[in-house]
């Protein structure tokens, strides 16, 4: 559970859903350890800004994410561990943030037409798309 934990916060950090998911863990902390709520709050919009710059600028977003769900793993151990039953919360706050993310599924609605002449290249994606080219 801990490790999907982290995955899923950060992996909810550059999407619609954010700002749902981080008042569900600071709200979580506020219960657990209110002295610290405010700085995780803190904490969450630097890393989210983090990602966000590294996923659209030069630096290497993988490296970025791996780091930042490394970090909040290890973060949410440590809550953890002063209250147990704290785990259930944040399952249910991560799974109410990932249910009001739109579909996976494209809806029937959506359509990608292109066309290419000589040596175009043509990316179409129906959400998310990554492009590396040497």
């Amino acid at each position: 559970m801990l490790a999907s934990a982290g995955t899923a916060l950060v992996g909810l950090m550059v999407t619609e859903a954010w700002g749902q998911a981080r008042e569900g863990v600071v709200a979580l902390w506020r219960r657990v350890r209110p002295a610290d709520a405010d700085a995780v709050g803190r904490d969450l919009d630097e890393a989210r800004a983090e990602l966000v710059e590294a996923r659209t600028g030069a630096a290497d977003g993988d490296a970025t994410e791996l780091e930042l769900v490394g970090e909040w793993q290890r973060r949410l151990l440590r809550v953890l561990r002063d209250d147990p039953a704290a785990a259930d919360e944040l399952q249910r706050v991560l799974e109410a943030a990932r249910g009001a993310l739109p579909s996976e599924t494209p809806s029937a609605g959506v359509q990608l037409q292109a066309r290419a002449e000589g040596s175009a290249r043509i990316y179409q994606a129906g959400r998310d798309m990554r492009v590396q080219e040497p």
